[in-house]
């Protein structure tokens, strides 16, 4: 079991740095949209492709009245997801991983 546990950890620490890589395009993809950055740019075309897509979908589910809101009510939502992911999904699999490998008689 423990090499099961060795696997769920290296999950969680890669998942945590995709994360972590994630939240940082989404911090450039909102200062971005503060100042009047070229959309020719190369960066400014990576921040935009790599976040438009969930963006679309987030703003696709949302209700009416809140997909005109001034505030970007999608990108908040977006980075909710991406914190919750980090702290409750992460979490739980390097805990589970963690408990795999040092407990051999884990049900």
């Amino acid at each position: 079991m423990f090499v099961l546990g060795n696997v769920l950890i290296g999950l969680a620490r890669a998942l945590e740095m995709a994360l972590q890589l994630y939240l940082f395009i989404l911090i450039g993809r909102a200062i971005i949209s503060w100042v009047n950055a070229d959309p020719r740019n190369p960066i400014v075309r990576f921040l935009v492709m790599a976040t438009e897509p969930p963006l679309r979908l987030i703003r696709r589910m949302l209700p009416a009245s809140l997909r005109y809101f001034p505030l970007d009510i999608a990108f908040l939502v977006l980075l909710g997801i991406v914190i919750f992911a980090q702290y409750a999904v992460v979490q739980s699999l390097f805990d589970l991983g963690i408990r795999l490998r040092r407990s051999p008689d884990f049900p």
